[in-house]
């Protein structure tokens, strides 16, 4: 079990972290949540109708990574060129998917992160040796949710598009500033994969 998830029975999943692991994890959950920011809403809490109507945004954000969490929903890079007509009417419509849905989208996304730091917060230990994190199905989701995210914003900081690039992180020598971002990388990777076979019928 140590470090990679696996199944338990009746479903969910199981994973021993020690407390280094889990101070990592919770930190780099708190770190999307900043990154992520507050609900529409979060700042009107006299008006519990005012978020569920509250409109998002209908620009792209101009942070690289919150744009490869929040992308546009028609067409984006790598895609076949297009005529310029028809690159203007997919702004058009990816402004308006994006002003309907990224509200739900972020707050999904907190709640994902939210759950991580909160079922890290249970496992926390006084002996400072970590401890087995059981997760529900239900948790085990918002994990993986989570663990996409933590995976998407580090790989957007490292500048990763494709397999290929994925490749060279191991060739980068120990000295390179970037070796510290890349193993938290490959190791959210780990177990991100083996969650996802926990979850396989």
């Amino acid at each position: 079990m140590p470090g990679h998830f696996e199944p338990l029975p009746g479903g969910g999943a199981a994973v021993a972290l020690d407390d280094v692991e889990i101070s990592i994890i919770r930190s780099l959950a708190v770190q999307l949540l900043e990154l992520i920011g507050p609900g529409p809403a979060e700042d009107a809490p006299d008006d519990p109708l005012a978020e569920l109507f509250a409109e998002g945004p209908s620009e792209p954000p101009s942070d690289p990574v919150l744009r490869r969490l929040f992308p546009d929903a028609y067409g984006g890079p790598g895609g076949e060129p297009v005529s310029p007509e028809e690159a203007d009417e997919r702004r058009v419509y990816s402004a308006e998917f994006r002003r309907f849905t990224e509200n739900d989208l972020r707050a999904r996304k907190r709640e994902n992160a939210l759950a991580v730091i909160r079922s890290l917060d249970g496992l926390t230990s006084a002996s400072g040796e970590g401890g087995v994190l059981k997760l529900t199905r239900g948790d085990s989701e918002q994990w993986l949710g989570a663990l996409n995210d933590l995976r998407l914003a580090i790989g957007s900081r490292l500048e990763i598009l494709d397999e290929d690039d994925t490749d060279h992180l191991y060739e980068l020598p120990d000295e390179d500033p970037r070796k510290p971002m890349v193993m938290a990388y490959l190791w959210l990777g780990g177990l991100q994969e083996t969650l996802v076979t926990t979850l396989l019928p």
